[in-house]
């Protein structure tokens, strides 16, 4: 009975300490995953996500923090994993490139938490 006991806290203990890993779309960019794998490390405990847009005739995707902080940002990167810039913030910014990301196309969310 005291061994079932010692095991059972044991699995316990490092189930809990096993973070579960971001389970993300099949088709995603392998560098975008890790991008991923990283951001959901960090940040809000809920609210966070990635979403892919077409913008600009290609697939780009928003890291969004989430809202569990004033005036945070929100990366956009292409497929290659290369900053594009980021929109929000204290300056409120909505344009990608010179261009307004309102003309953006939603195609679907990635991951979120």
């Amino acid at each position: 009975m005291k061994k079932n006991f010692v095991l059972l806290s044991c699995f316990l203990i490092l189930s809990c300490k096993t973070q579960k890993k971001a389970e993300v779309v099949e088709s995603t960019p392998a560098c975008i995953n890790k991008a991923i794998e990283i951001f959901s490390k960090s940040g809000c405990e809920k609210g966070m996500n990635v979403k892919e847009y077409t913008f600009q005739r290609k697939q780009v995707y928003v890291f969004d923090q989430g809202n569990c902080g004033n005036d945070m940002t929100s990366e956009v990167l292409d497929n290659s994993c290369k900053n594009l810039g980021f929109l929000g913030g204290f300056t409120g910014n909505v344009k990608i490139n010179g261009e307004d990301f309102s003309n953006a196309v939603f195609v679907k969310t990635i991951w979120e938490n």
